[in-house]
């Protein structure tokens, strides 16, 4: 009866599970198209690129779409086991609830565990590709396209504008093309009509044009000293080349080291890189940058390491028996705050200032310079204080990438242990409330995976709190929920409620009378 109780609930998950999955992947891809539309309306991309594009992008959302559809298949089925008292019957027979809970749990973990594979082996690849295609396809020009009574000023260095364009697509009439060189006035092109093609290996685009005339300014700039040219044509040819209307095929090579691009094994050995460079780098180049030209400040930041003890020659009349020699007992080192090099160096004779102490013929050169050479060190540590910070910064984002392959991969099991005893409670089957409820769990859930996020860039929390801020809220939730299943709670029972609140009411009322007595 257990085994087939198991496959009951089994076969009662899969459904809504595949559906709800498909579904949110859709959602998902379908909000990448409206977030980034500007960017692909317009480029001419062939079929091909766009079916890339979305398998691209459709991998990228897997880890994302898992939990929810594990969120929502969970409510689903025991919400239909519960409306048609499937669930009472079970609880009836003995068997509790995290007895039938057990064989989806175990499904959600093993979910988890391909959501964290496929995040780590699977998401850096589709990540490399997606984002050297979307460069590609966001710096490509527009496509060609000429309308009439409109400036085209995607050729570099040439303007045209068409006043009329037949039906054919080809022949033209009342075309200027100005000519940009910007070394005196632009060179102009005017016919009165001609014929545009696209040569047969698509590189060129050539105009035939006739009855028209070419303007030309001639002579070094800056004089009027320039001939001016007026040429007339019956026929002429003018070729464009649409070689930078094609789209670019940038290397992987230009993204590899992003730390999107990364599994968890080569973010471990960039993270402890970055970790170790961030500060011996930093204090190296402090050195060199200010202890180069204050002596004091390179003892103060780095401290010379001591040189080893030279050892006395040891004659045999030192030699002592055992027991009768004595060690000298280690004093203690006083500490002095204002012993230090740079204490000392900045402290100026009792009674007299720095001023005082130079001639007033010098006084001022030596306070200039000196001036300019603490500005110019102080650019050098401004200079150094920014790298620190985009190192740190760089730092965060590596352990925010890390953490994430985890948390959204748990996430899985964290969302089923919220929606199965929510099913239970509220037990209402099918796409209505299971699907509501879910949608806003779903939400809390992406919402603080967004909050804890902008704190660890912000460098407000640490990684670890902020990429794992939704699992431990919502780890204590998905406990609390299923304790209230597992005694038949009335949590989400609207007439429980409004029991309540006539109770309330009628104490309330109680209440009144007796202090208008009093």
């Amino acid at each position: 009866m257990i085994k087939k109780l198991d496959k009951l609930i089994v076969k009662a998950f899969i459904g809504p599970f595949v559906v709800t999955f498909f579904i949110t992947l859709f959602v998902l891809v379908l909000q990448f198209f409206w977030k980034y539309i500007d960017d692909l309306v317009g480029k001419g991309l062939d079929f091909f690129t766009i079916l890339r594009l979305t398998s691209y992008v459709t991998a990228t959302a897997v880890p994302l779409a898992l939990p929810l559809a594990v969120l929502i298949s969970s409510i689903m089925t025991f919400g239909k086991l519960g409306e048609s008292f499937e669930t009472v019957a079970i609880k009836s027979a003995g068997i509790p609830l995290l007895r039938f809970m057990r064989p989806l749990f175990i499904i959600s973990f093993l979910i988890s565990i391909i959501a964290f594979l496929f995040s780590n082996y699977i998401i850096p690849v589709a990540q490399l590709k997606f984002q050297t295609l979307l460069y590609d396809i966001t710096v490509a020009k527009p496509a060609f396209n000429l309308k009439e009574g409109v400036f085209f000023r995607e050729f570099d260095g040439y303007t045209i504008k068409i006043g009329k364009k037949d039906k054919d697509n080809t022949t033209i009439h009342n075309i200027i093309i100005f000519e940009r060189n910007y070394n005196l006035q632009d060179n102009i092109i005017i016919a009165e009509h001609g014929k545009m093609n696209i040569s047969a290996d698509k590189k060129f685009l050539e105009f035939y044009l006739e009855n028209g005339w070419r303007y030309e300014e001639r002579g070094p700039s800056y004089t009027i000293n320039t001939d001016y040219i007026r040429l007339s044509f019956k026929n002429y040819k003018k070729v464009f080349d649409l070689s930078s209307f094609k789209m670019m095929q940038t290397p992987d090579s230009l993204f590899k080291d992003n730390f999107r691009m990364l599994n968890v094994k080569q973010l471990d050995r960039t993270i402890d890189s970055l970790k170790k460079t961030s500060g011996r780098d930093i204090e190296k180049k402090t050195d060199r940058e200010v202890g180069i030209v204050y002596s004091f400040v390179k003892r103060e930041l780095l401290p010379q390491k001591k040189e080893p003890p030279v050892i006395e020659k040891i004659t045999t009349a030192d030699i002592q028996p055992y027991g009768t020699s004595k060690l000298p007992v280690p004093q203690k080192p006083e500490y002095n705050p204002r012993g230090g090099s740079v204490a000392l160096a900045l402290t100026p004779p009792e009674g007299r200032g720095y001023a005082q102490l130079l001639p007033d013929s010098a006084r001022r050169t030596t306070i200039s310079r000196a001036i300019d050479r603490i500005s110019s060190q102080k650019n050098s540590l401004d200079i150094i204080a920014e790298e620190a910070r985009m190192k740190q910064k760089d730092l965060r984002f590596h352990l925010i990438e890390w953490h994430r392959k985890f948390s959204l991969s748990l996430a899985c099991v964290v969302l089923f242990l919220i929606g199965a005893p929510l099913g239970s409670i509220i037990r209402k089957g099918g796409m209505g409330m299971p699907l509501v409820i879910a949608v806003i769990f779903f939400l809390i859930f992406h919402l603080l995976n967004m909050f804890g996020e902008k704190f660890v860039r912000e460098d407000i929390t640490s990684a670890f709190l902020g990429m794992w801020l939704s699992t431990l809220v919502l780890l204590p939730v998905g406990m609390f929920f299923t304790y209230k299943a597992m005694h038949d709670s009335q949590l989400f029972n609207k007439e429980f409620y409004y029991r309540l609140f006539r109770s309330i009411r009628s104490v309330i009322g109680k209440i009144k009378p007796a202090k208008g007595q009093n």
